[in-house]
């Protein structure tokens, strides 16, 4: 999950000494003794793992000028920082022509090493997203921009690549955070639609009383309020693609008319005189079961069978493991970005842990986490600390990392109060901070549990009340008339 990186250079000392630096720093490290070995190392499995290059340019056989040449045509995103004694003007400015993106003069210290690659790496992912996002707001996203390599994903795929060549209306279907939208959305970057209309509407949101007007659109005066004529969801749609999510939660009523809609490829807008023809890709999504709806009557088994022409279902993210780790680091990389943190990526035991859980919220949950993880991390890879929900419900011991000791000057405060025998107990119990036994394993009192975890979140948060407050769910005054409660003086009185 961690970014790998190339080190490129025919001396054994110095390609271990980049080596162990770029290990040191939480990369995972792959070396090349010479270009042809680089070349066949890039050009082979293990070459979609690199995320950057440390290239030497003098080298026996194929030098570094030459690697650069021959790799920028089929990996022209991929960075590279050259590293070289010799430091000339001309050779710099070749170096960069041929695709480096820096150029470091042998020897380089390992600060300035590692400035250069996580600027590569921030101006790679930059890059990346800048493209993704491109790719979606032009509607042209397709499957190779998807994260999908489990073998559960393969079939799917298959399916939606073949699907996407036709016309024929698609039903996905899946549970809640699966990617229904990504698919759906893939599919009309592979077709020939792509680049036109991709309009979605989440049939669950819409309120009742307005179901149609924002599928069909209405006509100015066509009712109470209704001041100017307004364009449809089926009209802003037309010659693109209609994504219908959690079409299940449409009423009967309006499944009437979306049936006539897909049936005769025309609308009739609230308050028009006549009707108006569209031309649309239909993609319905569903977390529900449609077939026991039909059963039960509350889903249209005429209106199904329209919808259903061609299913594609997409797994649960427990069934397709093998997608989390490059799903994390996609994650990982996007927010690091977002939240300005320097996080790399995850290490071994957080790894584990995330392949570990189930996932019900799926793809959602997971980036879910994630963004929550890199936000609260203050190293360079996340850890099992960094996911307590996860661990708890796997039911995984994990260190927290540790407090910052209070000076003596703060511990002297009046807010700061040390730890008495109530603390001491609690670290004997082996409970955390804050203990909910006694030492003879009896339950202690609820007053005694709130004392003992404000006490703690004063020294977690190093006295700043608002931030404690905050932490605790409290308001200020209600966290001063505790302390006075507690027999603590705050010598704030304007908090009374």
């Amino acid at each position: 999950m961690n970014p790998t990186l190339l080190v490129v250079d025919d001396d054994p000392s110095q390609r271990r000494l980049l080596q162990a630096m770029a290990e040191r720093q939480g990369f995972r490290a792959l070396t090349a003794e010479g270009g042809q070995q680089a070349l066949d190392l890039l050009q082979g499995p293990q070459g979609e793992e690199v995320s950057l290059v440390l290239l030497d340019l003098v080298m026996p056989g194929i030098d570094g000028l030459t690697v650069l040449k021959t790799m920028r045509p089929t990996k022209p995103a991929l960075p590279v920082i050259v590293l070289t004694a010799q430091g000339g003007i001309d050779t710099a400015v070749t170096a960069m022509r041929c695709g480096a993106d820096d150029f470091l003069v042998k020897p380089a210290s390992p600060e300035r090493i590692q400035v250069s690659i996580q600027n590569a790496l921030k101006i790679k992912a930059l890059t990346g997203e800048i493209q993704r996002l491109k790719k979606r707001t032009e509607n042209r996203f397709g499957f190779k921009d998807l994260i999908a390599r489990a073998p559960a994903m393969r079939e799917v795929l298959r399916m939606a690549e073949r699907a996407a060549q036709s016309a024929i209306p698609i039903l996905v279907e899946g549970e809640s955070g699966v990617g229904k939208e990504v698919v759906a959305r893939a599919i009309q970057g592979a077709s020939d639609r792509a680049g036109k209309p991709f309009v979605t509407v989440n049939c669950g949101a819409i309120p009742e009383n307005l179901i149609e007007s924002i599928l069909f659109g209405h006509e100015k005066g066509a009712f109470t309020g209704a001041h100017d004529r307004h364009t449809g969801k089926f009209q802003e749609a037309n010659g693109g693609t209609l994504f219908l999510d959690e079409i299940g939660e449409l009423r009967l009523d309006m499944q009437v008319k979306l049936l006539r809609a897909i049936q005769q490829g025309e609308i009739d807008p609230v308050g028009a005189k006549r009707a108006i023809k569209i031309d649309i890709r239909l993609i319905s999504a569903t977390n529900r079961n449609l077939a026991e709806m039909v059963k039960a009557g509350t889903f249209r088994e005429d209106l199904f069978y329209r919808l259903n022409v061609f299913p594609i279902a997409i797994p649960p993210l427990r069934q397709r493991k093998d997608d989390i780790p490059a799903l994390a680091s996609h994650f990982v990389e996007r927010f690091a970005i977002e939240e300005g943190k320097k996080v790399l990526g995850l290490d071994r035991d957080a790894q584990e842990l995330l392949l570990r859980y189930d996932w019900p919220g799926n793809i959602r949950q997971l980036e879910n986490a994630i963004f929550r993880a890199v936000v609260l991390c203050d190293a360079n890879q996340l850890r099992v600390c960094d996911f307590p929900h996860v661990a708890s419900q796997l039911g995984v011991a994990y260190d927290m990392p540790a407090l910052p000791d209070l000076d003596a000057e703060t511990s002297a405060l009046p807010y700061a109060p040390r730890l008495e025998a109530a603390d001491t107990a609690a670290a004997a119990t082996g409970e955390g901070p804050v203990a909910l036994t006694t030492l003879d394993g009896h339950l202690r009192r609820l007053e005694e549990i709130e004392h003992d975890l404000i006490r703690h979140a004063i020294s977690r948060y190093e006295g700043q009340m608002s931030e404690v407050a905050r932490r605790l769910g409290i308001g200020r005054s209600t966290l001063y008339r505790k302390l006075r409660d507690m027999g603590i003086d705050t010598g704030d009185t304007a908090a009374a």
